[in-house]
C-alpha cells in the first residue's frame, strides 16, 4: 500500500500540470504578449512532450529498471518546472513545457506498470487505480492554487514552480521503495526478486504459487522483446483491448467537461462565477467517483464496472444534449437538470473508463513487452486527448451543444460495445495467469467472476 501511494504521486504531477495551465496561461499571455498561436503552442507543448516521453520511457525502464526510470522522470519534472517558472521568454517556456510533458508522459507509462508488478492480484486494481485518484487530486489542487495565486502579473511563475513539490516527493519516496521483482527476475536477479516478493507478501502459500507462476512465465519468455514483438498474433487481443480503452477513455469526452464546462455553461446562461464553481464541482465529483472505483474495482471487476456504468454515462450526455434543444434561456428546473446531467456523466464515465484506463494496459501484456506496450497505450491516451481538445469547440460551433453532447454520448455507447466484445475480466487474476490466457488464445473467454477466483 505504501509503495502504491508513493508511486501514485506521479498522478498528482499529471493532474497538477493538466489543470494549472488554464490559470497560468492568462498571465503568461500578458507577460509575453502572446498571439493565439503562441498560446496554443504553450498549451500543446505538454501533450506533444507527453507522447514522446510515453514512447521513449518504455525502453528506458526495460533496460535500467522501473524504479530508476521513475526517479529520472521526477528529476526531469523538477528541472522543467523550474524552467517554466524562470522562463525569460516564450521560446524557453515552450521548450520547458515540452520537457515537462515528457516527464508526465513517462510517469503515465512507468508508474502503473511498476505498481501492477508489485501489487498482489486481489488488490492490484485498487492499487493501480490510485494513480487516477492522484490525478483527480492534482487537478483539484491546480484549480485551487490557480484561484488563490491569481492577481499579480508574475503569479504564473509561482504556479509552475510549485510543481517541484510533488516531483521531489516522488523522487525521494522512490529512493526507499524496492525494484519490481518481475523486472528483476526477467533480468536474472532471481535471489533479489524472491527476497523482495517475500518482503512484500510475507511467507505463505499464495506467495509460493505466485512465485511458481512467475518463474514458469519467465522461463517461457523467448524471442524478440523489442517493438516488433507487439506485432505477434498472440499479443494482438491484448493490444486491441488496451489501445481501445486508452483511446475511448478520451474520445468518450471526459476532458470536454473538464476543459470546456465553464465556457459551455456560461453560454447557456449560468453566470461566470457559478460556471467556475460548477467546474470545481466537476473536480470534486471526479475525485469522489475515482475513490469509489478504487474500493469496488477488485470486488466487482473491471469489465463489469464498465458495462454497468457506460450506458448511464451515455444517457447523461443524451439528457444534457436534449436540454439545449429549446432556444429558451436555461433556468430553474432545466438548469438544475443540466448541472445534474453534467455531474452524472462525470460520475459514470470517471467511475468506469477513467478508473480502468491505466489498469487494463498495465495488466494485459506479457512481462517482456509490458513496458513498451504500456508506453504505446499512454501515447494513445495523449494523442486522443489532443484530438478531442482541438476539435471540441469546432464541434460545438458546427453541431451546437446538443449535437456535440449526443455525439459523445454515441461514443460512450460504442465504448460499451467495445468492452463487451474485446475486454476480458482480469480482477483477482495474477499477471502470469493473464499471460497464460493470452498465449493459449483464451484472452477474452473463460473469465470467471472475481469472487470465484479469490476463493
Amino acid at each position: 500500500m505504501v509503495a502504491a501511494a508513493i508511486a501514485a504521486v506521479g498522478g498528482v504531477l499529471f493532474g497538477y500540470d493538466t489543470g494549472i495551465i488554464a490559470s497560468a496561461l492568462i498571465y503568461v499571455t500578458r507577460s509575453f504578449s502572446l498571439s493565439t498561436a503562441g498560446q496554443e503552442w504553450i498549451a500543446a507543448a505538454l501533450n506533444l512532450g507527453a507522447v514522446v516521453g510515453a514512447l521513449a520511457s518504455g525502453p528506458v525502464s526495460d533496460r535500467y529498471g522501473r524504479r530508476p526510470a521513475i526517479i529520472f522522470a521526477a528529476a526531469i519534472f523538477i528541472f522543467a518546472s523550474l524552467g517554466c517558472g524562470f522562463a525569460p521568454g516564450q521560446a524557453t517556456l515552450i521548450v520547458a513545457r515540452l520537457f515537462l510533458g515528457a516527464a508526465i508522459g513517462a510517469t503515465t507509462q512507468i508508474v502503473p506498470v511498476y505498481v501492477a508488478e508489485l501489487a498482489p492480484a486481489a488488490r492490484r486494481g485498487a492499487f493501480v487505480s490510485l494513480f487516477q485518484m492522484a490525478f483527480s487530486l492534482g487537478l483539484l489542487c491546480a484549480f485551487f492554487i490557480g484561484y488563490e495565486l491569481a492577481g499579480p502579473p508574475d503569479c504564473w511563475r509561482t504556479m509552475f514552480i510549485l510543481g517541484v513539490i510533488p516531483a521531489a516527493m516522488l523522487a525521494m519516496g522512490m529512493l526507499v521503495l524496492p525494484e519490481s521483482p518481475r523486472w528483476l527476475l526477467h533480468h536474472e536477479h532471481e535471489k533479489r526478486a524472491i527476497s523482495i516478493l517475500y518482503r512484500l507478501r510475507g511467507h505463505h502459500e499464495p506467495v509460493h504459487r505466485e512465485l511458481k507462476d512467475l518463474l514458469a512465465a519467465n522461463e517461457e519468455e523467448n524471442g524478440d522483446h523489442g517493438w516488433a514483438a507487439l506485432r505477434q498474433r498472440w499479443v494482438r487481443p491484448a493490444l486491441i483491448a488496451a489501445l481501445g480503452i486508452a483511446a475511448l477513455s478520451q474520445l468518450s469526452g471526459p476532458n470536454v467537461i473538464v476543459y470546456y464546462a465553464p465556457i459551455i455553461l456560461a453560454q447557456a446562461g449560468l453566470g461566470h462565477s457559478a460556471a467556475l464553481l460548477t467546474s470545481v464541482g466537476v473536480g470534486v465529483t471526479s475525485t469522489i467517483t475515482t475513490a469509489m472505483g478504487i474500493t469496488l474495482i477488485d470486488r466487482i471487476g473491471r469489465r463489469r464496472m464498465m458495462l454497468v456504468m457506460l450506458p448511464m454515462a451515455a444517457l447523461s450526455l443524451f439528457v444534457l444534449g436534449s436540454i439545449f434543444l429549446s432556444p429558451a434561456a436555461i433556468s430553474g428546473p432545466r438548469m438544475v437538470l443540466m448541472v445534474s446531467a453534467l455531474l452524472g456523466y462525470i460520475f459514470f464515465n470517471f467511475g468506469s473508463l477513467s478508473v480502468a484506463v491505466w489498469l487494463i494496459a498495465a495488466e494485459v501484456f506479457p512481462l517482456a513487452i509490458r513496458s513498451k506496450a504500456m508506453g504505446l497505450a499512454s501515447a494513445t491516451v495523449w494523442l486522443s486527448d489532443t484530438l478531442v481538445s482541438l476539435v471540441t469547440l469546432t464541434l460545438v460551433n458546427a453541431l451546437g451543444p446538443t449535437g456535440t453532447f449526443w455525439l459523445f454520448g454515441l461514443v460512450n455507447v460504442a465504448a460499451f460495445g467495445f468492452v463487451w466484445a474485446f475486454v476480458p475480466e482480469t480482477a483477482g487474476t495474477t499477471l502470469e495467469e493473464i499471460e497464460k490466457r493470452l498465449r493459449s488464445g483464451q484472452f477474452t473467454h473463460g473469465s470467471p467472476a472475481p469472487e470465484a477466483r479469490l476463493q
